[in-house]
């Protein structure tokens, strides 16, 4: 896993044009795409730990990789219930959407993997595909249905496509909102007090505040776009995967998209030692950006 992976540099034009120089200004000056390894079938759900080390999940072939603030990149661990979206909670575990099964698990640091939950009200979910946990410990997420051929059945169980919620030490997730088509890209503000969900399918991203028992309330449209992963930085801005990545500030105003030479980004983070490298997960690779904002994952 130690092997230090030669940072290929891409000779990409900077971004240059007018409709682009507000997105510039959060790139660090001088920073190029950096593409640092092709090898994989289709990555997802970047998480960082409190070291700022990368993890990520090669979906297809059930692994999850782990990319260090060294820059050495390798295997973290196989056999992972075929997981999608990840983040780590404070004591360290890794909590994975595992949908081999329709589950969330907890991943301790020692590989222990625990389920916290599998179904809801006695049906199979859809498959857990990205998660947030909140400050207090609860946790997020989007249930879409993507069918996969390792499952036996073909039909989905749940009617509907949604958004949970699991509170703190809590084994049955309570349903948010069931008004969506494709919920998908999820992530919270760090004060916890708002939740955006993107709509892929709808082609909507929506923010809603966040109620103390953890239901949610004023559900505004946020931007008319969707997304496959979300992120935010520390001014508040919002990251928005697909053809490349768009970045929107507060008040859901365009500031411009990062170009990335993949057919499709399917999400993005925040890690580093300072949290100022943007890691994007597209499709068969994956690319750092240097930037002049932080995360706040």
């Amino acid at each position: 896993m130690k092997n230090t992976v030669a940072i290929l540099a891409l000779a990409f034009l900077p971004l240059v044009s007018r409709a682009q120089e507000e997105v510039n200004q959060l790139i660090a000056p001088g920073a190029t795409l950096q593409q640092i390894s092709k090898q994989f079938k289709f990555t997802e759900g970047p998480a960082v730990d409190k070291k700022g080390n990368i993890f990520f999940t090669d979906q297809p072939n059930d692994k999850i990789w782990k990319y260090d603030t060294e820059g050495n990149l390798g295997v973290y661990m196989e056999k992972t219930g075929r997981s999608n979206g990840l983040f780590f909670d404070k004591k360290g575990n890794i909590i994975s959407c595992a949908d081999e099964k329709n589950e969330m698990w907890q991943i301790s640091p020692k590989g222990e993997v625990t389920v916290l939950f599998s179904g809801y009200q006695g049906k199979k979910l859809n498959g857990p595909n990205d998660l947030w946990i909140t400050p207090k410990g609860g946790i997020y997420f989007t249930d879409p249905f993507y069918p996969r051929d390792y499952w036996e059945h073909k039909k989905p169980e749940q009617e509907k496509q949604s958004v949970y919620f699991l509170p703190k030490g809590a084994k049955t997730p309570v349903l948010v909102d069931d008004n969506l088509k494709q919920p998908n890209g999820i992530v919270g503000t760090p004060d916890g007090k708002h939740l955006f969900v993107a709509d892929i399918r709808d082609q909507k991203t929506y923010k809603y505040d966040i109620n103390k028992d953890g239901t949610l309330t004023n559900r505004q449209l946020f931007v008319a776009q969707g997304s496959d992963g979300i992120t935010l930085d520390n001014l508040g801005n919002l990251y928005i995967t697909g053809r490349g990545v768009t970045v929107y500030d507060p008040t859901g105003k365009k500031l411009g998209n990062i170009p990335i030479p993949s057919g499709w980004v399917g999400n993005v983070c925040f890690g580093g030692k300072n949290r100022n490298v943007l890691f994007v997960t597209a499709s068969e690779s994956i690319y750092t950006l240097k930037m002049q904002v932080k995360g706040v994952e």
